[in-house]
């Protein structure tokens, strides 16, 4: 077990293009119609924002972005304190929603928010689908620039939307 004052090692999140970000979304939109589900985020696991498709309506994404990501950090230090390498879902059931937290891979979650009557079976089915692709995704951006990358947590950015435009000339 990992000593409780040892810093958390956190990747650099790579840099990501306004391409990379429409592909994301792309895989996001694509979850959300195959499982009805209201909202699709992807979190950096510091808790940042990176992108978010649905129907938020007055859903506050920033804090729930930086709570799923905190929440997930959580159980990961419940699996090592159970001698268990990785939780790789967390499942949040309400009583009129749900949400799932999944790691996607060292840089990113992916959270999806949906009607608690929806079988959390069936998300989690589509829900691997869109973590390959998203991961997939990643590893293009880590490719293109291996080392080039951003730690949101230095940009002290509450909405990182704008870090992911183009920028005009």
């Amino acid at each position: 077990m990992r000593a409780s004052a040892e810093p958390l090692d956190m990747p650099t999140l790579p840099q990501l293009y306004e391409e990379d970000i429409t592909v994301l979304n792309r895989n996001l939109d694509q979850l959300i119609r195959s499982t009805e589900a209201s909202m699709a985020l992807i979190i950096d696991k510091g808790g940042f924002l990176i992108s978010h498709r649905g129907e938020a309506g007055d859903i506050d994404t920033t804090s729930l972005a930086a709570l799923a990501a905190g929440s997930f950090a959580a159980t990961q230090t419940i699996a090592s304190i159970v001698n268990e390498p990785n939780f790789s879902s967390l499942y949040q059931q309400g009583e009129q929603c749900s949400l799932l937290v999944s790691d996607v891979d060292e840089f990113c979650l992916l959270a999806v928010v949906f009607r608690a009557g929806l079988s959390v079976g069936a998300v989690k089915y589509y829900a691997a689908g869109t973590i390959r692709s998203v991961a997939t995704q990643l590893q293009v951006a880590v490719q293109r620039t291996p080392d080039g990358g951003l730690d949101l947590s230095l940009t002290n950015l509450a909405d990182t939307s704008s870090v992911f435009q183009r920028r005009t000339a």
